[in-house]
């Protein structure tokens, strides 16, 4: 299958995406490997005529806003992030209405019905610059509540009004599974993504987006880390540190959606070229600003 993937994309000029949650199969074969933010700078800059999103779907929808000429398909179209959904109809427009001088910054984890009532997007790794380099001082944070509530701890001058939203599979991780994990191995550093809860973000050594975590993981000198994450993370972080231990919370944080991108779903959805991303006109001319928006302030 391997072959056979590496073949059709030289012969369909295709690139293959893949974040860090996909399973470690998809990652091997993948082109670009990274997290949100990574991966959309990758599908803005890419030549190729296709490309598939092994990912879940306000990916591949970002993907066809930022590049519309181009053919976007997705191993599954199901795959879905519950997150994406967590804002409530018209809630922004009251908050647009009860607070002036306000920004809404959406997390890229949301829909693009969501982006287009925004006014900048962010990723984990760069909401606490983007938020600072706002000019506004009024900032409703969508959708995720523990990401906006950690970038209000980092950024005080502001007044960030956090939506009730979630990711379900890091909000699942408690402070007793996280101590358990530390009782086992105590020289463990524990790195942290901020869509966890607070009781775990007090508990960690370090705390970042995916991708800053396998950074800090390379570039520490400790052999034993406590991941709190999704545990798709744990391909790069063996393959970068062969040497080093991983540990994490039990049961394991697991994205059911990202796993449905399987080696047989990538074979198959570029032998056929179906399941493909379509983003309506209106709705890109919207969600493009913001998008671009992010990717100008995160320079």
């Amino acid at each position: 299958m391997k072959n056979q993937i590496e073949q059709l994309k030289k012969d369909k000029n295709a690139v293959v995406l893949a974040h860090y949650y996909a399973p470690a199969q998809v990652q091997e074969i993948a082109d670009y490997i990274g997290d949100s933010f990574y991966l959309a700078k990758i599908a803005k800059q890419s030549k190729a005529d296709i490309i598939v999103f092994c990912g879940v779907y306000f990916m591949g929808e970002s993907a066809k806003v930022l590049n519309p000429d181009k053919k976007v398909l997705m191993p599954e179209l199901t795959a879905d992030c519950a997150m994406a959904h967590m804002v409530a109809d018209g809630i922004i427009e009251e908050m647009r209405i009860k607070y002036d001088d306000l920004a809404v910054v959406c997390y890229i984890n949301s829909t693009a019905a969501l982006k287009c009532q925004s006014d900048v997007c962010v990723t984990s790794s760069n909401a606490v610059k983007i938020v600072k380099s706002l000019p506004n001082k009024n900032v409703f944070f969508i959708p995720d509540r523990n990401l906006g509530s950690f970038v209000a701890e980092q950024v005080p001058e502001k007044n960030i009004i956090i939506n009730d939203g979630c990711c379900p599979v890091h909000a699942q991780i408690t402070a007793e599974q996280l101590l358990s994990e530390k009782e086992k191995h105590p020289n463990a550093f524990v790195l942290s993504h901020p869509e966890c809860d607070a009781e775990i973000l007090k508990l960690s050594d370090y705390i970042g987006s995916t991708a800053d975590i396998i950074t800090y993981a390379k570039q520490n000198n400790a052999n034993e880390f406590i991941i709190c994450t999704e545990d798709g993370v744990n391909y790069k972080l063996i393959t970068d540190n062969p040497d080093k231990k991983f540990y994490y919370p039990n049961p394991l944080p697991c994205c059911v959606d990202m796993k449905l991108n399987t080696l047989e779903a990538v074979l198959t959805v570029l032998q056929n070229e179906d399941k493909e991303v379509f983003v309506e006109d209106s709705v890109r001319k919207g969600a493009i600003l913001p998008l671009e928006k992010m990717l100008e302030l995160a320079k």
